[in-house]
């Protein structure tokens, strides 16, 4: 069965242009919209993986409700590939069960 990523980073700056460049390339005719939506779905499966490591920061706030996890970050700071550190003022992190995680815990 494959992985279910939730989508909740397509609404983030870098998924919105994303997505615009997408419908960009369908309505041009460089791509197919079914090549645009393997490229959403590696999306959400990168950063969904990227987010899973570690954020350094103080964790100001969290909450659950309905099983989705809310945290409130203040002072993050993120390790890039190239070793630079990236950090902004606050950020917030949502958190679900993927369906790989619901069907684990049925067996």
């Amino acid at each position: 069965m494959a992985s279910a990523y939730y989508e909740f980073y397509r609404g983030s700056s870098i998924g919105m242009a994303l997505t615009d460049s997408l419908d960009e390339l369908i309505t041009s005719g460089a791509i197919t919209p079914q090549l645009a939506m393997k490229v959403l779905q590696q999306f959400d499966k990168s950063l969904a993986d990227t987010m899973v490591k570690s954020v350094k920061g103080h964790l100001h706030t969290y909450r659950l409700c309905d099983d989705v996890w809310t945290f409130i970050v203040k002072n993050p700071q993120f390790k890039m590939e190239s070793n630079e550190v990236v950090s902004a003022p606050r950020i917030k992190i949502i958190a679900c069960k993927n369906g790989d995680a619901i069907e684990a815990g049925k067996k």
